[in-house]
């Protein structure tokens, strides 16, 4: 098995405590989200919290593809950080990234990151209504999208757990997670109100949001909350119909689990 590891520069003095705590990813019991298909533990090197993302191994094809064509999802992640911290956009500082292969595949890989306490993610926004700053949070985080939109970051998974906020004194702090999937150069007005696709299903966020995002364009109003409206849809559509698509061909895994 060959591997590659690389660690920020800054943080070179670690590099001993990092790689101990990739070895003993599996020991480590404090597990951050869901672990549906990659699975994040949050440990303690040098007194502070990180979070290692260990990659679920691709299947076949995919293996020969980041052996060879493509970078794997955990370098994307650190390379794509490094780029937001350039850009003025915050994310969780990047520690290093560690890739094992073979001489045709590849396997495992694992992101390393600081860990930022959060005081909520967007998610919370579409499920509690009720949250006494929720407007105020949700105008912010409009701003902050339309700062990514001129920045040229065009982020593909821009989905209600990938934006971790902060309640500061003077307003909010959002930092970017997730990011192996990213773009980055000019945004048209169409892919900018496109990004806003996946962040919820509710009508009355959209109508905030759109609201906000004229208020920064100086667009119409109504032809951003149409068209962000009409972009929510087709993705919701989208989704559910994969998701019944998924439940048709997989039914075997439900009786196997009887």
């Amino acid at each position: 098995m060959h591997n590659k590891f690389i660690i920020h520069p800054n943080h070179t003095l670690i590099e001993a405590q990092v790689k101990n705590a990739i070895f003993d990813f599996d020991g480590y019991q404090d597990i951050l989200g869901d672990a549906e298909r990659n699975v994040i533990k949050i440990v303690e090197i040098n007194g502070e919290k990180h979070t290692i993302k260990s990659f679920k191994i691709p299947n076949l094809i995919n293996q020969v593809a980041y052996r060879f064509f493509r970078k794997s999802k955990a370098e994307r992640s650190y390379n794509y950080a490094n780029k937001l911290l350039e850009l003025g956009i915050q994310t969780p500082f990047p520690i290093a990234y560690d890739l094992y292969t073979t001489f045709f595949l590849f396997k495992k890989s694992y992101y390393i990151s600081e860990l930022v306490d959060c005081d909520l993610t967007y998610r919370e926004l579409t499920t509690d209504f009720d949250i006494p700053d929720h407007e105020a949070i949700l105008r912010a985080f409009t701003r902050f999208t339309y700062k990514l939109h001129q920045k040229g970051v065009n982020f593909l998974d821009h989905s209600p757990g990938n934006t971790l906020i902060e309640r500061k004194e003077k307003g909010y702090e959002f930092y970017l997670v997730d990011l192996n999937r990213m773009k980055f150069g000019e945004m048209d007005f169409d892919t900018r109100i496109k990004n806003f696709a996946k962040l919820t299903i509710h009508e009355s966020m959209i109508k905030i949001m759109s609201n906000e995002y004229a208020k920064c364009t100086g667009e119409d109003e109504k032809n951003i909350f149409d068209l962000m409206w009409k972009y929510t849809q087709e993705f919701q559509n989208k989704y559910h119909n994969k998701k019944r698509l998924k439940r048709k061909l997989f039914f075997w895994r439900k009786k196997s689990k009887k």
